[in-house]
């Protein structure tokens, strides 16, 4: 079966009503359902460290640091991994508009899941929001720009633009809201929060949808039924191989949740080295294509080192609030998972600065230069937290959380450093037939330094991030941000841009 593409929208059918902001009816669908998306989001990562390394007695999984940090990191690589079958799934089965609301069906029924006082479903639900978000977030973006005109840059600029400022507003607001109920109530409520969220954004999407006309209804290149026959066999394939090896290692008595953590880290690797080869192998490339392709290997490892360092923000950096931060101010205990909050407002303070100073910079500063301010703004983050832990060993007290707020500050300015320029780059050097296969290596980048940031405590050996863990991170970054200021010009010269 084949589709004919879709290109138009209710703005081509019928006069755009206006809503708020004198937006387009379906662009406030659109915008306050990733709002609410993104509050469940980031609510429930705000305080997924913290239960889990909670004791039991206190109602948390009783997990050591380290494993509470794998246990994320995992997490977000499954979301980020999830991403590419997600688009895969929107854009040859159900279309955009089906996707995005499947998509947060099964988030929602995640969240429910987690909700539920108990071990046995925790790993579940996680896994259910891991698939969710990675069957909503591709197709959300492909939706959006659908709406617009192929030749209207601006508009879908500025359509992304404020989407963008939608995820640091959730993010700013939901650890805030989740992780006083989590933390001062009850865990279990507060992802039952997290669940509200998604399901507010789930009502007003089917009450919107309405506006959006026939955009989104049916994929752009529907699968044939060969095709979908070969994907639902392998599919099933690798299901049932999953299935049995792990239904083996139950019947042995050997299995534990880390088994699924450790297949998890092996996709992070195996799906990057498959998705490159099949770019690569394919012979309607040109020779320059092809090289630009395989300089780019060396930008996706140091994206996978970025993300890798990044996320550890909502692990790492929680675990030092929660553990080595004096958080009683005026008689009153800050719960840990507010810190969160402060990446989203410091990328909302720090963006325009950003964006201003490479419109002045112009073409003098390359790509790898933007990478290494990223990648020495992160470096400097842990930099920070190895001084503040050696002054909180010598005292024996928590230290100010001056020195974590500045942490965040510092990781803020390499996510805007860092985030922005690296989807622009890959897709400046995407070959023109495969710039979705390069956006799906960019989501994998993600996938991969979660993996490696996850591990990262784990394999340093140390059961609670440290001055030397802190140390040793943050001098890699450094010393991957010199390495690309020493590169820059062959690098630049090779990528052409």
């Amino acid at each position: 079966m084949t589709a004919t593409p879709v290109t138009r929208g209710p703005r081509d059918e019928q006069p755009a009503e206006t809503g708020i902001l004198g937006r387009p009816r379906w662009f406030i669908t659109l915008f306050g359902t990733d709002v609410w998306e993104r509050f469940s989001f980031y609510g429930m990562s705000a305080i997924l460290v913290l239960y889990a390394s909670e004791p039991v007695a206190e109602g948390g999984l009783g997990l050591s640091d380290d494993d509470a940090a794998l246990l994320f990191g995992s997490y977000m690589a499954a979301a980020f991994l999830a991403s590419v079958p997600g688009g895969w799934l929107g854009d040859r089965l159900f279309g955009p508009h089906r996707a995005i609301l499947y998509g947060g069906v099964v988030i929602g029924l995640g969240h429910l899941t987690l909700a539920v006082p108990s071990e046995v479903t925790f790993y579940p639900g996680l896994l259910l929001v891991a698939l969710g978000t990675g069957l909503l977030k591709p197709n959300m973006a492909n939706l959006l720009s659908t709406f617009y005109a192929p030749d209207d840059r601006s508009g879908r600029d500025a359509g992304f633009a404020v989407f963008y400022m939608s995820v640091q507003v959730s993010a700013l607001i939901a650890p805030l809201v989740v992780g006083t109920v989590g933390e001062s109530v009850n865990w279990h409520l507060g992802f039952g929060l997290a669940a509200l969220g998604m399901a507010l954004g789930l009502i007003q999407y089917v009450r919107g949808a309405r506006h959006f006309g026939a955009t989104g209804k049916v994929p752009e290149r529907a699968a044939d039924p060969a095709q979908r026959a070969t994907v639902l066999r392998w599919s099933g394939a690798a299901a049932g191989l999953v299935a049995v090896g792990y239904g083996v290692d139950a019947a042995f008595g050997t299995f534990e949740v880390g088994h699924v953590m450790a297949l998890v880290g092996l996709l992070c690797v195996v799906a990057p080295v498959g998705a490159f080869w099949r770019v690569i192998r394919n012979p309607l490339l040109t020779a320059a294509e092809r090289s630009r392709v395989k300089t780019y290997i060396w930008l996706f490892l140091v994206s996978a080192v970025f993300w890798g360092l990044f996320l550890q923000g909502g692990s790492v950096f929680a675990l030092f609030a929660k553990d080595s931060t004096d958080r009683d101010v005026l008689g009153f205990t800050i719960p840990a998972s507010w810190f969160q909050s402060t990446i989203p407002l410091f990328v909302l303070l720090t963006a325009p600065f950003f964006a201003r100073m490479w419109q002045r910079a112009g073409e003098r500063l390359d790509t790898a230069v933007k990478f290494a301010v990223g990648m020495g703004c992160t470096g400097a983050a842990y930099l920070v937290l190895a001084v503040a832990a050696l002054l909180g060993a010598h005292s024996g007290e928590p230290v100010s959380p001056l020195w974590l707020v500045a942490s965040f500050l510092l990781l803020a300015c390499g996510e805007v450093s860092f985030g922005p320029v690296g989807m622009s780059a890959t897709t400046a050097i995407a070959p023109a037939a495969f710039v979705s296969q390069m956006v799906a290596l960019f989501w994998l980048a993600g996938a991969l330094g979660g993996g490696l940031g996850g591990n990262a405590l784990k394999v340093s050996g140390e059961q609670a991030p440290g001055a030397a863990y802190f140390l040793s991170v943050g001098a890699v970054a450094l010393l991957i941000g010199v390495i690309l200021l020493l590169v820059r010009r062959p690098l630049t010269r090779k990528l052409g841009v």
